[in-house]
């Protein structure tokens, strides 16, 4: 991937999308969205990669683009700091704990050259149907989506609006107890009862779809 002075701008002190990429295991134009959200937003609020719960990501969509924000902000699933609500949006809210100071980034990329033909090809693509042809031009154009994403000035792709909203509650540890039914650990919190027995979620809805 070229490196351009507007690049090492915005990612200098924060991971490259390169280490994004070996995480995530592809390029792509989701991803490069990802990144570019999480760089604007890290630098917006002024925070560092968090050690515990200092920044929080709440997501609106489950797509390529979060593992870049994992990668990152340090806004993890296991650690409590990334929310998914998938919606489907490529918008994404950024919490800052310590700095009391929250923004909503909204990734806009209407107006990206050669989008319709894009999405035409894509669905043939994943279809089965593309020829070499047709795939090649696909794929020519995905990584010319993702070169222009990553390069575009950020007011051209995101955009970035304070919020008066309150972090989501800190992450809980649960006590672990036995499932009656599988034997296996689990989180109480995660539990139900059923029939005076405490269950996991699999095996209390295993017994209901026997019961119906």
């Amino acid at each position: 991937m070229c490196e351009t002075g507007e690049r090492t701008s915005f990612h200098q002190h924060y991971p490259s999308f390169e280490a994004c990429v070996a995480f995530h295991g592809h390029a792509c134009p989701g991803l490069a969205t990802g990144y570019r959200v999480a760089t604007a937003a890290m630098r917006s609020l002024g925070v560092a990669r968090p050690y515990d719960e200092e920044l929080v990501c709440v997501a609106e969509t489950d797509a390529c683009g979060v593992d870049a924000i994992q990668m990152v902000t340090g806004c993890t699933a296991g650690k409590g700091n990334l929310v998914i609500h998938d919606y489907g949006k490529h918008a994404f809210s950024f919490f800052s704990r310590e700095g009391r100071r929250a923004i909503r980034i909204v990734v806009s990329r209407g107006t990206m050259p050669d989008q319709s033909e894009m999405d035409t090809l894509r669905n043939k693509v994943f279809s089965g149907t593309a020829d070499s042809r047709e795939h090649a031009r696909f794929n020519m154009l995905k990584q010319a989506t993702l070169e222009r994403i990553l390069t575009a000035p950020e007011h051209e792709i995101l955009t970035i609006n304070e919020i008066r909203e309150k972090p989501p509650r800190k992450a809980r540890i649960f006590k672990s107890v036995t499932c009656a039914r599988c034997g296996e650990s689990v989180a109480d919190a995660k539990t139900r009862v059923i029939d005076g027995s405490r269950l996991c979620i699999p095996c209390a809805e295993a017994t209901q779809r026997k019961v119906q």
